[in-house]
């Protein structure tokens, strides 16, 4: 590994500690470097705060050596006004000499401006480097900005046997397929992503709170398909302390294919990231649209011999790995649009 991509697989690596509080930011990573070593570095803060680039630039000590530094980042540093100041003018006034980007920034309101104002500073600005893995990084942000819709990632659990759920039930709660272990996991990823969704069905028949309750972190915002409103205020899902939208006949019309009028709704809602937990028929409709890019298969040693079969899905697989006994599988989408 070079110079350039050793320092951007730094910039990578902090990242990633903002998963799920930058949002709708996009999660940046920036280090500053003086002599081949790391003089400052810093991650996007939550949402409303000082950008990747801010952070790294404040934490350096010595604010003379920056004029003779080279500023590593994941993301072409902005070049507007939002909630903060652009980043571009910090490097400009600071003189930083260099500045060496993982991939250009596909939103409108940046989209090269950025390191157009910096290369006409005079400043030496290179970019490109592991730009697949920074692109990755950036999914949800790139996939909300290029594709006008929210990065859709499948969640569901089934039996050995292939059954998502019995067909009859004792009580009105989830009936589990995997251990105490995948349950926190699937906690965690809902700490990380923006909302979660599922069907009315899911809500009578679980009475799911679709909260983080055995991770630290964000709740995400509830989406629940309820065609005619019918769904009672007494579910779980209605709990006033986290927000929950609901999709009714008046958001989309029910008639027609769903997977889409959703995305769209989502996408105007601000949305960039979504879970989709079931049921059955609510992740088929998203598979039989391939509007999805992610899914995350659990496979649990519990039979059922009967109920509800789970979801057919075709994708290239990512990873495979057990938790105990269950075996999760993660697909990524080849064929999404």
């Amino acid at each position: 590994m070079n110079k350039n991509a050793y320092y951007i697989n730094r910039c990578l690596q902090i990242a990633s500690n903002g998963l799920g509080t930058t949002r709708p930011n996009p999660m940046v990573g920036a280090v500053v470097v003086y002599e081949d070593k790391i003089i400052g570095e810093g991650f996007t803060s939550i949402y409303g705060g000082p950008h990747a680039e801010v952070i790294a630039i404040r934490s350096v000590k010595d604010k003379s050596l920056l004029k003779k530094s080279t500023l590593y980042v994941i993301l072409e540093p902005c070049s507007h006004h939002g909630k903060t100041p652009p980043c571009s003018d910090l490097i400009i006034k600071h003189n930083i000499p260099k500045v060496v980007i993982g991939c250009v920034d596909d939103n409108p309101e940046v989209a090269g401006q950025g390191i157009a104002k910096l290369r006409k500073s005079g400043c030496d600005v290179i970019v490109g480097v592991l730009e697949k893995e920074c692109k990755y990084h950036h999914r949800r942000f790139f996939t909300f900005h290029n594709k006008k819709r929210p990065y859709v990632i499948l969640k569901w659990a089934e039996t050995s046997d292939g059954f998502i759920a019995p067909i009859i039930k004792d009580e009105k709660k989830p009936v589990w397929i995997t251990n105490k272990y995948s349950r926190q996991l699937v906690h965690k990823w809902r700490a990380e992503e923006q909302a979660i969704l599922v069907g009315a069905n899911t809500v009578i028949e679980d009475n799911p709170s679709l909260t983080v309750r055995d991770w630290i972190g964000e709740n995400p915002t509830r989406i629940v398909l309820d065609k005619n409103l019918s769904l009672s205020k007494d579910y779980s899902v209605f709990k006033k302390d986290i927000t929950t939208i609901i999709i009714s006949e008046k958001d989309i019309d029910f008639n027609q294919s769903k997977a889409h009028q959703i995305a769209n709704f989502l996408h105007a809602s601000n949305i960039n990231s979504v879970i989709i937990e079931g049921g059955a028929k609510t992740l088929q409709t998203f598979i039989d649209n391939n509007l999805w890019d992610e899914a995350r298969i659990f496979v649990g040693k519990t039979t059922f011999c009967k109920g509800v079969k789970a979801p057919h899905i075709e994708g290239a697989l990512i990873s495979e790995t057990y938790i105990l006994e269950d075996r999760l599988s993660v697909y990524s989408n080849k064929k999404v649009t």
